[in-house]
């Protein structure tokens, strides 16, 4: 059979090549390119191809369909490999056909759009913890450093079928992150997303749109304003090279990439079956970070919030600066403690809050009473009664004392 029209050993084209010939998150492939390079594996499924035989590459092993490279290779390990390996070039076969990195190239070169590679210095770290399920390369609209994007960042993601209620807290938290210098990742879609999005780039921050089809593709259509927009302060990542289609295996492979590039995920409103929780659990899988907020029980859409929050996976965040403590530094993003109503006893003491207890709610009481009332000695509630006094929760009547009109519990006024 006749080799692709392309320089297979350059490292670039051969990881545009892997983008189009395996599916986002496919482990196997990832073992391949991560054992014998981008280059290297596209030359042994050439290899393959013509040869009609599978053999495994030295020392790798696949374990029930996740891949990982390894020195050394058992028999058993190097059997399980080669049925792996079988299975997988029936998938990427059909597609060596008319492949043509080269022509996606020059669709990404014409939309300003830029190609990134592990190791490059832009390439998002984060993604590197996704081992054999990172992808091979990112196309990227907008800013290509996303690796300065991404360290300090936080996903926010949701239901596409939004509440109002949902839609008000995302754009507060979106807006609130944005002041605070954080990045906004979403997915670009309906609903959440797309207020994540808008509230982002009001508050003049930046927001990434991780797609699921290619990022020649405004998708959905009617976001199309909104995603050109986030290009200008931000950027358009894909995994798949342009022209391809979303559809919903590309979503959910997708939502790996927004748990792993970023810093903490807060789900906004989720129904039960949302893809927002395969983002969280992915998410808390990889030892980020996870927010949830909590909504009404009444509401489906905050049924699958309710449930990160009750099975642990979740923190509690009702604002910006919960989910800015999530993702931020050590001492630096920690959200205010919250300042409650001052109550008549704050700052006292337990034996002049003991004698303000004692004191009567209506009449007056005479010391002798009060030290049987509060278990105090007379010497003690003479001097709680004096503070009592100074901050008006207590006053004298002749020899007896009662409580401060001001003091009194409203039913007792």
């Amino acid at each position: 059979m006749s080799g692709p029209g392309f320089d297979v050993d350059d490292p670039l084209l051969a990881a545009a090549a892997w983008s189009r010939l395996a599916e986002p998150g496919d482990e196997v492939a990832g073992a391949l390119v991560a054992h014998l390079g981008a280059a290297g594996a596209l030359a042994w499924l050439l290899e393959v191809r013509d040869a009609g035989l599978v053999e495994a590459p030295d020392g790798l092993l696949v374990d029930a369909g996740r891949a990982a490279a390894s020195g050394s290779a058992t028999a058993a390990g190097s059997t399980t490999a080669v049925r792996a390996l079988a299975a997988a070039v029936t998938r990427w076969t059909p597609r060596l056909e008319d492949l043509d990195p080269r022509r996606e190239l020059r669709v990404l070169e014409h939309t300003g759009g830029t190609l990134l590679l592990p190791g490059d210095p832009r390439w998002p770290r984060g993604l590197d913890d996704l081992g054999a399920g990172a992808p091979f390369a990112l196309w990227v609209r907008g800013e290509a450093d996303l690796a300065a994007l991404a360290a300090r960042s936080v996903a926010v993601v949701g239901a596409r079928a939004s509440t109002s209620y949902g839609e008000h807290v995302t754009a507060e938290l979106a807006a609130g992150l944005a002041d605070r210098g954080f990045t906004v990742v979403s997915g670009g879609a309906y609903g959440i997303d797309a207020v994540a999005h808008r509230a982002s780039l009001a508050a003049g921050g930046a927001t990434v749109a991780v797609m699921a089809g290619g990022v020649d593709r405004m998708y959905p259509q009617g976001n199309h304003a909104l995603l050109a927009r986030v290009v200008g302060a931000g950027a358009l990542v894909a995994e798949v090279p342009p022209g391809s289609a979303p559809f919903k295996q590309r979503f959910l492979a997708r939502n790996r990439l927004i748990a792993a590039m970023t810093r903490a995920t807060v789900v906004v409103e989720a129904a039960w079956r949302s893809g927002a929780l395969s983002t969280a659990r992915r998410a808390a899988r990889l030892l980020r970070p996870v927010g949830a907020v909590p909504g009404p029980v009444t509401s489906m859409g905050s049924a699958g919030c309710h449930q990160l929050l009750r099975d642990g996976v979740a923190t509690c965040v009702t604002d910006a600066a919960e989910a800015a403590e999530l993702a931020g530094t050590l001492g630096e993003d920690a959200a205010p403690e919250r300042d409650g109503p001052v109550g008549e006893a704050d700052g006292l003491d337990a034996a002049t809050r003991a004698v303000l207890d004692a004191l009567p709610v209506r009449g007056a009481a005479d010391p002798a009473a009060l030290t049987r009332v509060a278990g105090l000695s007379l010497p003690a509630v003479l001097g709680a009664l004096g503070v009592l006094e100074v901050r008006g929760l207590a006053e004298q009547d002749g020899a007896r004392w009662r409580r401060a009109r001001r003091a009194l519990p409203a039913r007792a006024r």
